[in-house]
C-alpha cells in the first residue's frame, strides 16, 4: 500500500507539501509542484488514512441519521434526499433504524455520538425520546427532521401537514364529494395531529361535521352524522385493516383523506376486497407523494412531499449549524404539492409516470 512518503519521492517533494496539497492547506503550493503531487497519487492509487486526518482536523466528515422505519418507503426517499445533499457537501452519511423503539434509537444516537459523527439528523420514532438530555450534552449538531416534538427546544424542518391535509379534503370537495372520511396515522405525533386538522377545517369551512374518532373508534356512536376518523400505525396492512373497517361500517363515505400513501396501498386493496370502486364509489387523496403511489391502480392523489428540497434544506441548515454552534434555531415548514392522478376522479396518467418537483413527467 502507498504512503504519503512514496507520493512525496515520486513527485519530488517533501510528504508536508503533500499534505498542503491533500488538504488543501495550511500552505500554499506552487501550481506545478500540485499537478506532480496529483498526478502521483493517482499512479501510486494512494489514499490517505481516513480516521488519521480527521483526528487531525477535527471533524470526520460523516453525518448520522435515525429514521423510525426505513422498510417504509417514504423514509427511505427522505434518505436518499439526506445522502445526496450530504455526499455533494463531502460527507458521508450514515443510517441507523430505530424500528420505532424508544430505546434502540438512543442506542443509534450514542453509537453516532460515540463514533464522533459531526452533525446528527433525526426523524423521532413515537413515544419517549430517551436521548434528549444525552444528545443536548454531547454538543453534537442536531435538527429534527418531519416530525415536531412538543416542549423540545431544537431546529426542524418540516412541510405544511396542515394546509396539505386541508388541501386535499378541499380537492375531494370540488368532486362533488360530501362524506370525506378520514384514515389517519397514530396518535399523538405530530404528521397525524396536523393533518387530521387540515382534514376537519376543510369539512368544517364547508359547512360539514368531522369526527373525532380514536384507537378502534370512529365517532360514529358520539354523533353518526359526522364523517368517520380511525386511526391506526402509517403502514400498509393498518391502512388494509382500517380501511376495510371503515368502509364496511358506513358505506355512505364517498371519499377519503388517508394521511399516508403507503396506509392508501392498503386502502385501496380494502375497498376492491368489499367491492366499491375507486374512485366511482370512493374516491381517495392521499399523503407524502412518493415514487410507488403512480403504480396503483388507479394511480394515487397525493400531496407531494418535496423530497429534493426538504434533503438539501437539512443539509444545509445542519452543516451552519456545524459551522456556527451559537446560531439561532431555525424552523423550516416547505410547502406540499397535489398531484392529482385517477384515485380521486381526476385523469389517470400513463403507467408507470409520476410528476416531478418542477412539473414535469418521469419514469
Amino acid at each position: 500500500m502507498a504512503t504519503r512518503q512514496d507520493v512525496a519521492q515520486l513527485a519530488g517533494t517533501s510528504p508536508s507539501v503533500v499534505s498542503y496539497v491533500l488538504n488543501n492547506g495550511p500552505r500554499s503550493v506552487a501550481p506545478a509542484t500540485r499537478e506532480r503531487v496529483l498526478a502521483a497519487v493517482q499512479q501510486l492509487g494512494y489514499r490517505p488514512n481516513a480516521v488519521a486526518r480527521s483526528l487531525r482536523m477535527s471533524h470526520t466528515m460523516t453525518l448520522g441519521l435515525v429514521v423510525p422505519d426505513a422498510a417504509n418507503p417514504f423514509f427511505a426517499e427522505l434518505a436518499r434526499a439526506l445522502e445526496d445533499h450530504a455526499w455533494a457537501a463531502g460527507y458521508t452519511l450514515l443510517v441507523g433504524n430505530s424500528v420505532d423503539d424508544p430505546q434502540r434509537e438512543a442506542g443509534y444516537i450514542r453509537t453516532f455520538v460515540d463514533r464522533q459523527v459531526d452533525g446528527l439528523v433525526l426523524i423521532p420514532s413515537q413515544g419517549d425520546q430517551p436521548w434528549r438530555a444525552e444528545l443536548a450534552r454531547s454538543g453534537v449538531p442536531s435538527l429534527v427532521f418531519d416530525r415536531e416534538l412538543d416542549g423540545v427546544e431544537t431546529s426542524y424542518v418540516l412541510v405544511d401537514n396542515v394546509r396539505g391535509a386541508q388541501e386535499a379534503t378541499e380537492h375531494l370537495l370540488a368532486h362533488g364529494r360530501r362524506r370525506v372520511g378520514c384514515i389517519a396515522g397514530p396518535l399523538g405525533i405530530h404528521p397525524t395531529v396536523d393533518r387530521v386538522v387540515g382534514w376537519r377545517r376543510a369539512l368544517e369551512q364547508a359547512g360539514l361535521k368531522a369526527g373525532s374518532g380514536s384507537g378502534g373508534r370512529t365517532g360514529w356512536e358520539a354523533c353518526p352524522d359526522a364523517a368517520p376518523l380511525l386511526h391506526g400505525s402509517f403502514g400498509r396492512l393498518d391502512g388494509y385493516r382500517s380501511g376495510r373497517a371503515l368502509l364496511s361500517r358506513d358505506r355512505s363515505v364517498d371519499a377519503l383523506f388517508v394521511t399516508s400513501d403507503e396506509q392508501a396501498a392498503g386502502v385501496l386493496r380494502a375497498a376492491t376486497e368489499l367491492g366499491l370502486s375507486v374512485p366511482d364509489d370512493v374516491a381517495v387523496v392521499s399523503f407524502d407523494g412518493i415514487a410507488a403511489g403512480a403504480y396503483t391502480c388507479p394511480a394515487l392523489s397525493t400531496m407531494r412531499q418535496p423530497f429534493e428540497a426538504l434533503g438539501r434544506t437539512a443539509v444545509q441548515r445542519l452543516l451552519d449549524r456545524m459551522k456556527d454552534p451559537d446560531l439561532a434555531l431555525s424552523r423550516d415548514v416547505l410547502p406540499v404539492t397535489l398531484l392529482a392522478r385517477g384515485s380521486c376522479g381526476c385523469p389517470d396518467p400513463a403507467g408507470g409516470e409520476h410528476s416531478d418537483e418542477n412539473g414535469g413527467a418521469q419514469r
